[in-house]
C-alpha cells in the first residue's frame, strides 16, 4: 500500500506537526510513505533527516484549484506513484488534492480535520464532500461536531472517525519541574503559550492581569509565542499598565522548560481543534484554567485537573486563580491531569489506532 500525506503549508502549526510526525512514524515502521509538501517549507526541511519518506514537491495556493494544469500535474503524481490513500490536512489543499486524487482514482481520500471551526455550507463544499472525500478523520469530538454544524447532510456523522492527537508521554516523565526562582514564593506565576493571534485571545490575559493587580494579588503572566499581534499586544499591555506583570517571553523552543517555570497554565483561546498545549501542560503536572468551549472539556477535567470557565469571564478567572493559590490543590490537580492525559493521548496507543484506520481498515 502506498500512502501519501498532502500538506503544502510552508509554515509550522499543529496540523503540520501531526502530518510530519505521523508520516515519519509509519515510514520508519516500513510502510511506503509519500509526502506532497512545499519544497521551501518547514516540513520539507524536517523531512531531510528521514529519507524513508519520499518527498514530492508541491506549491499550492488558495487559487490552485482553478488551475487545470496544476490539478493534472498532481493527478499524474498520484498515478505514477500508485497512491492508494491520500491524507489531506488543509482546506485549501483539499480543493486541489481532493480533485486530483478523485481524477486519479485514489481509493481512499481522507480529510483530516484539526480545527473546531464549522465548515461553511457552500455549494463547493457540498460538492467536495459528496463527490471527492471518502473518509473524514477528526482530532476531537468537538471538531467532529463542527464539521456538520452548518449542514447536517454534508457528510454522515457516524462515518467521521475521531482519533486524538498523539503525544510522546515518555519525554515528559524525565522533566524536572522547577518553579522559576526569579519570582517570590507568594507570586503566582501564570503561563500561556500560543501564536500571538486573534484566535489565542491574549488581550484577555492583559485584562485579567489588570484586575488581579487591582485586587492586590501578586502575580506574573508569562506569554510564550510570536505572531502578528505582538506589537499590538505589547502596546495594549503598556496602555493598561500591566507591563510589569505581563511578560512576553517570545518563541519557546523548549515547551517543557517554559511550563516547568509556572504555577498555573491559562489557555485563553477562543477555539481549539485539539489543544496540544493543554495536554503538554497537564503532562508537566500543571493545573489548567481554560474556557468551556471547543475540545477543551476533552482535555481539562473540570474541578479535577483544572477549571473550565465561561468565555472571557474575568470574574470567574479571578475566582479560580484565588482557589489555585493553594499549593496542595495545584499539586492535586496536576497529578490528576497527568494521569488523564497519560491514559488518553499516549503516543503508541493513538498510533495503533491510526495504523488500524489508515492501513488495516
Amino acid at each position: 500500500m502506498n500512502v501519501a500525506f498532502f500538506n503544502s503549508i510552508a509554515t509550522w502549526g499543529g496540523g503540520e506537526k501531526w502530518h510530519f510526525e505521523t508520516s515519519v512514524y509509519f515510514a520508519e515502521k516500513g510502510y511506503n510513505i509519500f509526502f506532497f509538501c512545499n519544497p521551501d517549507g518547514v516540513i520539507a526541511e524536517k523531512l531531510k533527516q528521514f529519507p524513508q519518506v519520499k518527498i514530492i514537491p508541491i506549491k499550492a495556493s488558495n487559487l490552485s484549484f482553478l488551475n487545470p494544469f496544476k490539478i493534472n500535474a498532481v493527478k499524474q503524481q498520484f498515478i505514477d506513484n500508485k497512491i492508494d490513500t491520500v491524507i489531506i490536512n488543509h482546506p485549501g489543499d483539499l480543493k486541489i488534492a481532493g480533485n486530483a486524487a478523485h481524477k486519479a482514482g485514489v481509493s481512499r481520500i481522507i480529510y483530516r480535520r484539526g480545527s473546531a471551526i464549522p465548515i461553511k455550507n457552500k455549494a463547493l463544499n457540498r460538492y467536495i464532500f459528496k463527490n471527492w472525500i471518502t473518509d473524514i478523520l477528526a482530532n476531537s469530538e468537538a471538531t467532529k461536531l463542527t464539521i456538520v454544524e452548518k449542514n447536517a447532510q454534508l457528510f454522515p456523522l457516524e462515518d467521521i472517525k475521531v482519533i486524538y492527537n498523539h503525544i510522546d508521554i515518555a519525554k515528559f516523565s524525565s522533566i524536572e519541574t522547577k518553579r522559576d526562582d526569579q519570582f517570590d514564593e507568594d507570586t503566582l506565576v501564570i503561563g500561556n503559550l500560543g501564536r500571538l493571534a486573534p484566535q489565542k485571545n491574549q488581550h484577555f490575559l492583559i485584562d485579567l492581569s489588570k484586575q488581579l493587580t487591582e485586587l492586590n494579588i501578586k502575580h506574573k503572566i508569562l506569554i510564550g509565542g510570536i505572531g502578528e499581534l505582538e506589537e499590538e499586544l505589547k502596546a495594549y499591555s503598556n496602555a493598561q499598565g500591566t507591563q510589569d506583570t505581563v511578560l512576553f517571553e517570545g518563541f519557546q523552543e523548549d515547551i517543557q522548560a517554559f511550563l516547568s517555570r509556572i504555577d498555573i497554565f491559562f489557555l485563553s483561546s477562543l477555539w481549539e481543534g485539539f489543544g496540544y498545549v493543554l495536554a503538554e501542560a497537564a503532562l508537566c503536572k500543571k493545573p489548567i484554567i481554560a474556557f468551556n468551549l471547543s475540545s477543551n472539556p476533552e482535555l481539562v477535567i473540570d474541578n479535577q485537573s483544572g477549571y473550565l470557565i465561561d468565555k472571557n469571564s474575568i470574574e470567574q478567572a479571578v475566582e479560580k486563580i484565588l482557589l489555585l493559590k493553594d499549593k496542595d490543590l495545584r499539586q492535586k490537580f496536576g497529578e490528576y491531569g497527568y494521569n488523564h492525559c497519560s491514559k488518553t493521548f499516549e503516543r503508541n496507543h493513538i498510533l495503533n489506532q491510526l495504523e488500524q484506520y489508515i492501513f488495516l481498515k
